[in-house]
């Protein structure tokens, strides 16, 4: 807890169009459905005059042709949305873009793909995943988005194929910030806040430069306003990455999205998945199994990665876990704000450059217990 107390809360700025576009959007979503393309078509054309949407509406034909008609070659990913191909639009400069699809049989349905067009036309940050556009022709419910050359987090952390390099510390913990300042900016300057309820390692993207985006906005929610401390919803997310509140009753806010970031966190530091049934069943569940060894700071190493080969700050390994252990506490009202946890990291990613740069045996270990 000392570590957060020592880390100031960044000044937030809300910005008084965002407020106004989610009022729209929160309209919106209590639109009976057979209205609510057509009030997507009169936004877009609206909003397009007055530079506030950037996001394009595509023809099916157009989409089929920059996926060479969504070829398996050009396959990138499949979610619980659908498939997702790159491609290049001809009529936006041959620019590469990733295409999802809508699987008509699949878990998610037009009220997420109508969820995403809203929330990512309405809000733009450097760590939300910017939205090229979309389809809503027929039954075709396509997104376009920016291309992420390094694909998911999920990508770079499990069952690595041989030969390629794990992501080291510094890496890491760049990205834990960057997700986190995407988790503040939802929380924070949008007004109503939004709840992600979907932060995990497959839907943070990467670009080339490792820089992290979230992805898959179709189970976001507007968060409590005034003087209500929650809202009620069905339960949906993925198993493992819920906060146990609501996976209980129900109820969520912004504390929901900080549990899911602590998860995905203890996953960047350990190098395992929240759930893996390959293993002993002591070690299935990821939080199960670490949250005794959170409580022992000789303990500590046996939590790094062992693909990190001992590479790593020991200082920056005992925050980085508390930090965690913060984020997974079953209190909800315990845990830091999200806030807290960008301005923490800011504060670790910095002590990792120059621990890095000096590069002194005090800084690294290799192997052994915390002393």
């Amino acid at each position: 807890m000392s570590f957060f107390s020592c880390c100031k809360l960044q000044e937030k700025t809300t910005k008084s169009s965002l407020k106004k576009n989610l009022k729209d959007y929160h309209n919106f979503c209590f639109r009976p459905d057979h209205g609510k393309r057509k009030y997507i078509v009169e936004e877009e054309n609206e909003r397009d005059e007055k530079g506030n949407i950037t996001s394009k509406i595509f023809t099916y034909h157009e989409l089929s042709v920059a996926t060479k008609n969504f070829h398996v070659h050009n396959m990138v990913g499949e979610g619980g949305f659908g498939r997702v191909y790159k491609g290049r639009i001809k009529s936006l400069d041959n620019k590469v873009v990733a295409v999802k699809k809508l699987n008509k049989n699949g878990f998610q349905g037009s009220r997420e793909f109508l969820a995403e067009v809203m929330i990512l036309s309405f809000l733009h940050n450097t760590n939300l995943v910017n939205l090229v556009g979309y389809c809503s022709e027929g039954d075709q419910r396509i997104l376009v988005y920016e291309y992420m050359s390094n694909g998911s987090l999920e990508d770079h952390l499990f069952e690595l194929p041989p030969g390629k390099k794990p992501l080291d510390w510094y890496t890491r913990m760049k990205i834990a910030e960057g997700a986190a300042r995407g988790l503040e900016y939802l929380h924070a300057e949008a007004s109503p806040p939004v709840i992600y309820r979907d932060f995990k390692a497959s839907n943070i993207l990467l670009d080339e430069n490792f820089n992290p985006k979230l992805s898959d906005f179709g189970l976001a929610k507007l968060g409590p306003t005034g003087d209500k401390t929650h809202v009620s919803t069905r339960v949906m997310g993925t198993y493992g990455y819920c906060a146990p509140e609501y996976a209980s009753t129900g109820q969520l806010t912004t504390k929901s999205d900080v549990y899911s970031f602590g998860v995905v966190f203890l996953e960047m530091i350990t190098g395992r998945r929240v759930l893996d049934f390959s293993r002993s069943s002591e070690e299935e569940n990821l939080v199960t199994w670490a949250l005794p060894l959170l409580k022992n700071k000789r303990k500590y190493t046996t939590l790094a990665d062992p693909l990190l080969k001992g590479n790593y700050p020991m200082r920056g390994l005992y925050q980085a876990l508390a930090i965690a252990s913060m984020c997974l506490l079953d209190d909800a009202t315990a845990r830091p704000l999200i806030g807290d946890v960008v301005t923490a990291l800011g504060v670790l990613a910095m002590h990792v450059q120059v621990g890095k740069q000096k590069h002194t045996k005090e800084t690294y270990i290799e192997q052994g217990e915390c002393s």
